[in-house]
């Protein structure tokens, strides 16, 4: 049996199946990445719910394994060269997950760079600016009397929308008819302006008729209809 025991992480959140890959994560925009992947490709993996309302990532044991103390991250207990190896940060294990299994990354170099252009469009645009602007438009930030940062924020996911409707014209998915890791790491965080932020209005998404058919056929395969609910909330 594989022997996980040099990893903290282990400690708050035991392994069952220690010789499967241990995903460690909750359904948000960027956790569902993670576990989306993992349905497409059908590796086998155990789950583990971690509780960010209750701190579960703020405990050492955890941030053994992520010292930026977010979700997901995950433990290989066949990594490279066969031995274990954790990884954090969703792009990162998008990345990972795709050359280990040859899966939903192109084998072509440009095409390879190009899905990669778009998955980290994502992490360093589209993730922040849209959780910005939910965060000053239904959360906390909704009660600021200064509605400018979220008019900031507002602006800025509406623009990059547009960027994205405007790639989607005439394609299935963001590379074109094959569903890759790019439309993975998109989909959560596209999905949630009209659903989770009830923001739909303040972007037009209405106008948006190329992404919304993308956000439905992505919504229709089964794997990614799985990963979004994965793990189930508390």
């Amino acid at each position: 049996m594989t022997d996980l025991s040099a990893f903290p992480i282990t400690r708050q959140f035991p392994a069952a199946h220690p010789d499967r890959l241990q995903l460690y994560s909750l359904p948000t925009p960027n956790g569902v990445k993670a576990s989306i992947m993992l349905e497409e490709i059908g590796l086998p993996y155990e789950i583990h719910l971690v509780d960010i309302m209750k701190n579960e990532t703020w405990t050492p044991d955890y941030l053994s394994l992520n010292p930026n103390g977010k979700i997901p991250a995950i433990l290989d207990p066949d990594g490279p060269g066969g031995q274990p190896m954790g990884l954090w940060e969703s792009g990162a294990i998008l990345v990972y997950l795709a050359d280990k299994t040859g899966k939903l990354i192109p084998t072509d170099p440009a095409a390879r760079y190009e899905t990669l252009q778009w998955v980290f469009w994502q992490v360093g645009a589209v993730g922040p600016m849209i959780g910005q602007m939910g965060f000053f438009h239904k959360f906390a930030g909704a009660a600021y009397e200064d509605k400018r940062p979220r008019d900031r924020f507002v602006t800025e996911a509406k623009r990059l929308l547009g960027v994205l409707e405007e790639r989607l014209k005439g394609r299935d998915f963001i590379m074109g008819a094959g569903f890759t890791i790019a439309d993975i790491a998109l989909i959560g965080w596209v999905r949630a302006v009209p659903g989770f932020y009830e923001a739909g209005d303040l972007v037009d998404w209405s106008s948006l008729t190329a992404v919304q058919a993308w956000v439905a056929r992505c919504e229709a395969r089964p794997a990614v209809a799985r990963g979004l609910n994965i793990p189930a909330r508390p």
